[in-house]
């Protein structure tokens, strides 16, 4: 996807060999006209699917599936990071370890919002270890949904969760894949 290249070399800045920090059209701001285009972009990559629900984790890959939500007409459910005093029972819960936060969450959803009659595809903004994506895959799995693909807006191909991924049949779709960041540069694949 030519215009997220563009964004990541314009307004991404490489913070180091393995974090690269958008904070300007991804995670502290969105860039609504790029969240469109990033949703149909998702939705025309799984156009053969027949997907019922778009599943995400809090809180940067809220924007992409909320546009691919909109673009299919599907409900967006999104994984929580942290309870709260209504979400505290009747949920499906994974542990979910983030490497730029050095951290391990418990990650949960409601039970309210996933059944095994659902087609889920699983969004998320970046993919590097596949930690979230492997807690996500455990909550689809737990409420028996069928999930009919990944969808990754940054891959960092250069780290091996697409190649975890896509090792165990997952179908992973990614719009922008980074080769490297050596040097402060960005190289896709």
């Amino acid at each position: 996807m030519e215009l997220l290249k563009e964004k990541i070399v314009i307004e991404g800045k490489v913070l180091s060999d393995t974090v690269l920090k958008v904070d300007s059209f991804l995670n502290l701001q969105i860039d609504p006209l790029l969240m469109k285009e990033i949703g149909e972009e998702f939705a025309n990559r799984f156009k053969d699917e027949v997907i019922t629900k778009v599943l995400t984790i809090e809180s940067s890959g809220i924007a992409p599936a909320t546009m691919l939500g909109l673009t299919i007409g599907a409900p967006v459910v999104f994984a929580r990071k942290k309870k709260s005093l209504t979400l505290s029972d009747n949920l499906y819960t994974s542990k979910v370890y983030s490497f730029t936060k050095k951290e391990t969450n418990e990650i949960s959803v409601s039970k309210d919002f996933l059944s095994p009659d659902d087609n889920v595809v699983i969004i998320d903004d970046f993919l590097a270890n596949g930690e979230a994506v492997k807690g996500l895959l455990d909550i689809a799995n737990q409420a028996g949904c069928k999930v009919v693909g990944v969808g990754i807006v940054i891959e960092k191909g250069f780290q091996d969760g697409g190649k975890v991924l896509r090792d165990q049949g997952i179908r992973v779709e990614s719009l922008a894949i980074i080769n490297s960041l050596n040097n402060g540069m960005v190289e896709f694949v």
